[in-house]
């Protein structure tokens, strides 16, 4: 019996509609980071990027367990001498939670140039109206989504 591999004609995109609200951060990451690289066809294949566009809603109201807000900071590097910045994310959540939200997705695609490329399929928003009907896109339940 054959392994299938996919073509990159082979590939139908669709586009997913995923509302965010009370959900947990990295529940959202992980779902949305297996649609983006196509892990969720039976036709996936590792070296073909075969994932579907998907938009995230309402990125204010994600969710972070236990301590996360104070605890967990966000660390990077200006590139000058001492330039190491933070902030921990109960900070960034309120000023800007959709670079929270594609940052958590961003790190569970994969480091290469199929990751970066998927990664531009994904739309954040932060409330709950985005521009993409004409798209038709089909919503998604998140599993794990609290109440």
């Amino acid at each position: 019996m054959k392994t299938y591999m996919a073509k990159p004609a082979d590939i139908e995109r669709k586009w997913f509609v995923v509302d965010a609200t009370n959900v947990p951060l990295g529940r959202v990451a992980s779902q949305v980071a297996d649609i983006l690289t196509g892990k969720n066809k039976p036709i996936f294949t590792p070296h073909v990027d075969c994932g579907d566009y998907v938009i995230v809603l309402n990125s204010d109201k994600v969710v972070l367990t236990g301590k996360k807000l104070t605890d967990k900071k966000m660390r990077w590097h200006t590139g000058y001498v001492g330039g190491l910045k933070e902030v921990d994310y109960g900070t960034l959540m309120r000023k800007n939670s959709v670079k929270a939200v594609e940052k958590a997705i961003k790190g569970m695609l994969p480091k290469t140039s199929l990751g970066r490329k998927q990664f531009t399929r994904l739309h954040v928003y932060k409330d709950g109206e985005h521009n993409n009907q004409a798209q038709k896109p089909e919503t998604i339940q998140i599993k794990g989504a609290r109440n």
